[in-house]
């Protein structure tokens, strides 16, 4: 009798499924399950996401793409959301058809193309080029946004998802702290306005496309190996895709998706102001300082939120309320501030260029610096959010997929007032009055948020085909091949 067979002879205990489990499970390495394991493809996602959207938020928070003009740019960004407003459902629905690994892959096709076209622009004039950048940055990310998140929330236990999303999150801002850093070193002798130098663009490109060689590392869902040995079973079997499309609705008409509509496209409006605001008062060199410290605070953001967000000390009910109304009011205060800051350099003559070493920069380097560090906290309070009503697969990369649909209906609005040449006055007040118009709806969701989230498939199906394998049969057999764990 072989050894292997010697020990799953020593686990017969009278349990034909623990016998079964053991008879087709292969021997798995230290190796393998650290490979496996949810932290490791959540970092993986994480540096996808780096390579990906934070060398994009890079660029963007330059002001305008690193552009003179914030017009063509915000044009070919509202593209991009609106692309995003069809594409986030439809390729979470295709995740669990097709995988999300696969659709992952799909989603590192094409940010490096809008990039090259903004060095194309930059260097050449040529616009047409932006536009199509536009169109294959909106298809990738309506992807790569679907399958991430999903991937960060669903991999690993409720009670890691404050962690898993702090480092997601925080590896995106990874991205945008290198690329900010490199377009400083590049652009640290520019003090008057302008567009950053062409030079710029091809060190950032060089970086997104590692993202592809990345995204072949992860493992699809039913490959991970949890810490107690269990797996997730694989979603995509036995899916049908217009199945997929009615569960999605059904995810939509449940109260605690469809209240947080609002936030979801009303909150981030003001990144588009950011955009206008930095091209329009602030010289190179400090637009490029404004890419690197905004990075720096939304990593400070992911860091802190990631660790409060798993505090034992609270209930999640009372976590959620803390975190909210603590935005609300830091929110309403810091658009007031940037209100008058606005219309101080509005009214300035002759017109304003703030530079690091210009009196007064201070005061409108740091409200830009707070809305961008209230912005992330957004981000993390949503993913939370969504992880504390649902607890599978299936339902959080659907729920992930309308997540950035509304996102990206708001951002596409937004960056599309942001392409006409209005005042940066008008697009503050629209975010300020966007934001306020949030707070109604996004308070009831806060006070609905249960202690422990709801395995939906099982409850609409009334079976466990949707859930994970028994961990304790998983277990034993892994035990029984490759010794105890940890």
């Amino acid at each position: 009798m072989s050894s292997i067979d010697q020990k799953n002879h020593g686990l017969e205990d009278g349990s034909t499924e623990t016998k079964g489990a053991v008879e087709h499970s292969k021997p798995v390495s230290k190796f393998t399950r650290w490979y496996r394991s949810p932290l490791f493809n959540v970092i993986l996602v994480g540096m996808i996401s780096f390579t990906q959207p934070g060398i994009w938020n890079a660029l963007n928070y330059t002001g305008a793409g690193g552009q003179q003009e914030p017009y063509l740019v915000n044009g070919a960004n509202s593209l991009t959301f609106g692309i995003m407003v069809f594409g986030c459902s439809i390729f979470g629905v295709l995740a669990n058809k097709i995988g999300l690994k696969t659709v992952l892959i799909i989603g590192t096709l094409g940010y490096a193309p809008y990039s090259a076209s903004l060095y194309v622009n930059n260097r050449y004039g040529t616009e047409w080029f932006v536009l199509f950048g536009g169109a294959t940055c909106g298809i990738a990310a309506s992807a790569l946004w679907a399958a991430e998140g999903a991937i960060a929330l669903g991999y690993g236990d409720v009670e890691d998802r404050g962690k898993f999303t702090g480092i997601w999150l925080g590896l995106r801002e990874l991205g945008q702290l290198i690329g900010a850093s490199i377009s400083l070193g590049i652009n640290v002798s520019s003090q008057s306005k302008g567009k950053v130098g062409y030079t710029t663009y091809l060190v950032l490109i060089a970086l997104q496309c590692l993202g592809l060689p990345l995204a072949l590392l992860v493992s699809s869902p039913q490959k991970v190996i949890k810490r107690d040995g269990s797996r997730i079973k694989d979603p995509t079997k036995n899916k049908a895709v217009l199945g997929e499309f009615g569960k999605l609705w059904a995810l939509l008409k449940r109260r605690e998706m469809l209240f947080l509509v609002p936030v979801l496209i009303g909150f981030q409006w003001n990144s588009t102001y950011i955009g206008i605001y930095m091209a329009k008062y602030f010289s190179v060199r400090a637009r490029t300082l404004g890419s690197l410290t905004s990075g720096i605070v939304a990593t400070i953001a992911n860091i802190f939120w990631g660790w409060f967000f798993d505090l034992k000390t609270f209930k999640r009910p009372t976590l959620a309320k803390i975190t909210w109304f603590t935005f609300v009011v830091l929110m309403l205060g810091t658009f007031g501030w940037q209100t008058s800051n606005e219309k101080l350099y509005m009214d300035s003559n002759p017109k304003v260029t703030l530079d690091w070493d210009t009196p007064g920069f201070g005061r409108g380097f740091a409200s830009m610096v707070l809305l961008r560090f209230f912005n992330e906290s957004h981000y993390m309070f949503v993913y939370w959010i969504v992880g504390t009503f649902f607890d599978d697969i299936p339902t959080l990369t659907l729920a992930v997929g309308l997540v950035r649909t509304f996102e990206s209906l708001g951002s596409c609005i937004s960056f599309g007032v942001g392409a006409a040449q209005v005042s940066p006055m008008i697009n503050l007040i629209i975010a300020f009055a966007m934001f306020g118009l949030t707070i109604p709806a996004t308070s009831y969701v806060v006070f609905t948020v249960p202690e422990r989230p709801v395995h939906l498939r099982k409850q609409e199906d009334g079976s466990s085909s949707e859930g994970e394998t028994d961990p304790v049969v998983v277990s034993k057999a892994l035990e029984a091949i490759d010794g105890p764990h940890a």
